[in-house]
């Protein structure tokens, strides 16, 4: 992978994921660098790695919950816990995966409508009903992205890149790459910004 990009691996699920999202944009724009999205399936990274979510244990969950918080106002960012964590985001993941099959700019405008629906206005996002309206308010289309995340060949992308993340040491998520180099957490933003300048 070109040194000018810097792949990210992500699952909406993650709240630190979210944090991530905010800021990487501009961040490779000030580095002159190519933002690469890797949908992926946190889930299966867990299952394969052997790792959990932070919140199995609680007194880091509690840590983890106040420290977001405090990187989100850092950035100048909406943020609330969603009281429905955690959230199933298989169905979510798949759109997402589909949409960057046909092109970076519909992904864009699809995290733009779940990503604060997720950590900034919280809703139950594994409510159809309501992931759906919440794509219908963003004019996209709840049937027509349904429909996609149904797509054998998106189901399989989805596998794909989660087992290739895996494969490149991937744990959980955020996860970027600059070259062959792995940055985990939100807070390893910074080492990003170093890499692509290098």
């Amino acid at each position: 992978m070109n040194q000018r990009a810097v792949e990210f691996f992500f699952d909406v699920g993650s709240p630190t994921a979210y944090l991530a999202w905010t800021q990487l944009p501009s961040l490779a724009a000030s580095c002159n660098a190519e933002l690469i999205y890797r949908p992926m399936l946190l889930g299966g990274v867990f299952k394969a790695t052997g790792n959990a979510s932070p919140v199995t244990v609680p007194a880091k969950g509690h840590w983890m919950h106040q420290d977001i918080a405090r990187w989100a106002k850092r950035y100048g960012v909406p943020y609330q816990h969603n009281p429905h964590f955690p959230i199933n985001t298989l169905t979510m993941m798949r759109v997402a995966a589909g949409l960057n099959m046909q092109g970076g700019h519909k992904l864009t405008a699809y995290l733009q409508a779940v990503m604060p629906a997720m950590w900034a206005d919280p809703k139950n996002m594994a409510d159809p009903a309501v992931l759906g309206a919440v794509l219908a308010q963003a004019e996209l289309d709840p049937a027509g992205l349904l429909e996609l995340s149904q797509q054998a060949e998106v189901k399989a992308q989805l596998v794909a890149t989660t087992e290739e993340a895996v494969s490149r040491g991937v744990f959980g998520a955020p996860s970027m790459f600059v070259g062959d180099t792995l940055f985990f957490g939100q807070d390893r933003l910074e080492f990003v910004r170093e890499a692509l300048l290098a």
